[in-house]
């Protein structure tokens, strides 16, 4: 680390393990920051969960300071008790639930002349307050636009919860006007949130910096026997957890009375979160978390995106291509993505269309193959940790 200056990265989760797709994201900046300056850490945690501190992030810093969250009760009434105070106050909920911490984080960056320091996610978007130094550079790099990620989802549910989105989405509007400008770059996960991000603040200076993920061989292939569908990602995420809702309500049941052996696996954390909605159906595996989504993925027939709302761009669609799998998604689940419909993947805008697509793959090998394959060279060609690099080295962090 010797002649390296320093630099410093405030996480609101453990980037290690790299699983999922925020930890995947921050996981491939906090990699690259290693490499060029001497890194420190601030890591939140939450009640019960590992020390971050015996992870791989003790190599790739020198210093972590681990941020303990107050514990929260995650049952249904006492989530609903929350919302409505943050609404009453009109703090969107992950600001809220990481915020307070200033004191801590002013002190541990106390007397290093850092030279960046990089922000995950707007959740801590408020600490630039409290890292603001002369000669300092701040980066704040967006998972999401949460202002849009709240409209699309006020969007897609229904009163009284299109009601809440549409509240938060307003407020996280004014404070991503407030906060945004006070970094010297934004990093986007897309051309689509660059945008957002500039009709937000037309004074920010925003970049594309995409989601990756590291190269892995392409599985061996299998064939998935029964015939299986699969949808990855954090169950918890509300993006996630609606278009499990609509895939199980609109779409399963066409694909289930037509074919009769297929089977559809829930890969990903927090699987309690949709449980109720795939309970009592023999032919929904709910697997939960695994080690490799790659792997986990490359086992099925056809990968699913059945998602009606969401910023950023979506991990699942990387690892499914990484996969070689076929993926069909919503417009919204592939926005941001360099892909060419019907090359890399299949999209639907309606459940009818959506059930059609997976049926098309479903009965032509020769489809699946071209579709998986073409997803395969493009993931490898602009998707992969490796290509993220190039992007940081030319915006010059």
């Amino acid at each position: 680390m010797r002649g390296k200056e320093a630099g410093l990265v405030i996480c609101p989760e453990s980037p290690y393990p790299p699983v999922g797709g925020g930890a995947l994201r921050t996981a491939s900046l906090v990699e690259y920051l290693a490499d060029r300056y001497t890194l420190d850490a601030v890591v939140f945690r939450a009640p019960g969960g590992d020390d971050p501190r015996d992870t791989l992030l003790a190599r790739r810093a020198r210093r972590v300071l681990v941020l303990d969250l107050p514990y929260h009760r995650r049952n249904k009434a006492a989530r609903a008790c929350r919302n409505l105070r943050r609404l009453w106050r009109g703090v969107p909920p992950l600001v809220e639930r990481f915020s307070g911490f200033d004191d801590e984080i002013r002190a541990f960056a106390a007397g290093t002349p850092y030279r960046l320091a990089v922000v995950e996610h707007f959740w801590c978007a408020p600490y630039a307050a409290a890292l603001r130094a002369p000669g300092r550079r701040l980066v704040l790099d967006l998972h999401n636009v949460e202002s849009a990620l709240h409209a699309g989802c006020g969007d897609a549910e229904s009163w009284p919860l299109s009601a809440a989105h549409r509240r938060f989405a307003d407020v996280c509007r004014r404070l991503e006007q407030r906060w945004l400008p006070e970094y010297s770059l934004v990093l986007a996960p897309s051309s689509a949130d660059a945008q957002r991000v500039a009709r937000l603040h037309p004074g920010v200076r925003v970049a594309v910096f995409p989601n990756t993920i590291p190269w892995v061989p392409l599985p061996e292939a299998k064939r998935a026997d029964p015939p299986a569908l699969v949808f990855s990602g954090n169950l918890e995420y509300h993006p996630n957890e609606a278009g499990v809702r609509w895939f199980r309500r609109e779409i399963w049941p066409r694909l289930r009375e037509r074919r009769p052996g297929l089977v559809w696996r829930l890969i990903g954390k927090n699987p309690e979160a949709v449980r109720r909605y795939v309970a009592g159906d023999p032919r929904i595996e709910l697997v939960g978390p695994v080690k490799d989504a790659v792997a986990a993925i490359a086992s099925a027939t056809v990968a699913v995106a059945p998602l009606l709302a969401g910023s950023g761009t979506r991990v699942k669609i990387l690892e499914a291509w990484a996969a070689g799998v076929p993926v069909v998604s919503t417009p919204i689940g592939a926005e941001g993505l360099e892909a060419a419909p019907g090359r890399e993947l299949l999209l639907a805008r309606t459940a009818g269309e959506f059930a059609s697509a997976v049926e098309r793959l479903l009965e032509d090998p020769g489809l699946r193959e071209s579709i998986g394959g073409a997803g395969r060279a493009l993931y490898e060609s602009r998707y992969t940790w490796k290509s993220g690099r190039q992007v940081l080295e030319q915006l010059g962090l």
